[in-house]
């Protein structure tokens, strides 16, 4: 007679059979392999494998690994490559209005709590401080300002980066009204100028 151990298949392991919620699964292994390995030990590969799926899959829910790091542990609420995409498409002249605007409308969905926790993050580990700047600079602003063209590309990026990301510290931590609610449309007219002044106009 055989026993239930003999008779009761083996549990499967390895990839997640399709229908899965492939990204979910992504993420949660993205988060704990992140905390082991840091940033630049983790692998698109290995977290592949924590999470039972291929590693093209990272690549196909997230761009990258820094796609992949921006939503798991930054938790932003885009994928970076889309709203890279996104901005980029239109009038370079309303470039500054549609960074404004996008912005804005991503974090006060969360009620500011999405900026505020990024804020928090930051403090708390220079890794996450520096990831961070790679994905504003980097992958977001220095790209928008090479689009645009122009000299000083670097230079122009940074004060874009710094525009944004004080508005977000204002709007959304320090919250000093009456800007803390001030609605988004007004926001745009006030700092869209500056803002494309850094992308296209005289910064000397």
């Amino acid at each position: 007679m055989s026993s239930a151990s003999e008779t009761t298949p083996a549990k499967r392991r390895g990839r997640r059979p399709a229908g899965q919620d492939t990204r979910a699964a992504l993420l949660e292994a993205a988060r704990a392999v992140f905390a082991e390995s840091g940033y630049e030990g983790a692998t698109v590969r290995g977290i592949a494998t924590k999470a039972g799926v291929d590693a093209a899959m990272v690549n196909h829910w997230f761009g990258s690994k820094e796609g992949l790091f921006a939503q798991a542990v930054l938790e932003l609420p885009f994928n970076p490559a889309e709203l890279l995409d996104s901005l980029l498409s239109g009038p370079v002249e309303e470039l500054s209005e549609r960074i404004v605007r996008t912005f804005l409308t991503r974090w006060d969905e969360s009620g500011g709590g999405m900026f505020a926790a990024l804020v928090r993050s930051v403090a708390g580990h220079e890794q996450v401080a520096q990831v961070l700047r790679e994905f504003f600079l980097n992958h977001l602003f220095n790209r928008l300002a090479d689009k645009v063209g122009g000299e000083d590309a670097q230079f122009r990026a940074t004060l874009c980066a710094s525009q944004i990301i004080g508005m977000g510290m204002i709007r959304y931590v320090a919250r000093f009204e009456p800007l803390a609610s001030t609605d988004i449309e007004t926001m745009v007219t006030a700092v869209a100028p500056t803002l494309q002044r850094y992308l296209t106009g005289s910064i000397s």
